[in-house]
């Protein structure tokens, strides 16, 4: 078994590092290792990113973005369960993720139909990458203030506009509200907005 190699050592400026040549077993060995540091560990095809404890810039748009769709699927009567940061991926497909955020639509099923990442730092593995393989059906990406929706169509993620999963979702009213600097008025103002369009 060959040992991992540390490429990106972490700075003051990187909140993250990347090991390469990691075997699944030393995956699982050092998310043992790592449990209750808040570490985040991401895999794919034996690269393996240790993200930090997340910042309270990263934390807030999630959850704002969060409470804001869950509103809309209220609203408008859409089934969801949300699943959170629950780990997806295997030793078969050598990927390993926890979303920032992810649901099911309609039904509970074992891949979230729709994943939230909130991207403060790039770089590291592609996300998309591993989603793709576990034919996860949309991931929308929220960067600088800014929506990027990807569906899965055939093997492959494109770039979208609006989304598949919620056709009727307007995306820049949407992330109007995500950039409101208060989280309790953002979702109020929004869930009033959106009630009256019923």
């Amino acid at each position: 078994m060959s040992s991992p190699v540390l490429e990106k050592p972490a700075n003051s400026e990187t909140t993250y590092v990347i090991l390469y040549n990691v075997s699944w077993e030393q995956l699982e060995q050092l998310n043992v290792a790592l449990l209750g540091t808040s570490a985040r560990l991401t895999y794919l095809d034996g690269i393996l990113e240790i993200m930090s404890p997340l910042s309270d810039d990263h934390e807030d748009n999630k959850k704002t973005l969060a409470m804001l769709l869950e509103a809309y699927m209220r609203a408008k009567k859409i089934r969801f369960y949300g699943r959170g940061s629950a780990t997806i991926g295997q030793k078969e497909d050598k990927t390993r993720r926890e979303p920032d955020e992810s649901y099911n639509l309609g039904t509970k099923k074992p891949i979230p139909d729709l994943i939230l990442e909130i991207t403060v730092t790039s770089g590291g593995i592609n996300k998309l990458e591993i989603y793709q393989r576990l034919r996860v059906p949309e991931v929308w990406f929220w960067q600088d203030g800014l929506l990027s929706i990807y569906c899965l169509q055939g093997d492959s993620y494109i770039k979208v506009t609006q989304s598949s999963l919620l056709p009727d979702l307007n995306l820049n009213l949407l992330a109007q509200y995500a950039r409101m600097a208060d989280q309790y008025d953002a979702v109020n103002e929004y869930s009033q907005i959106i009630s009256k369009t019923e």
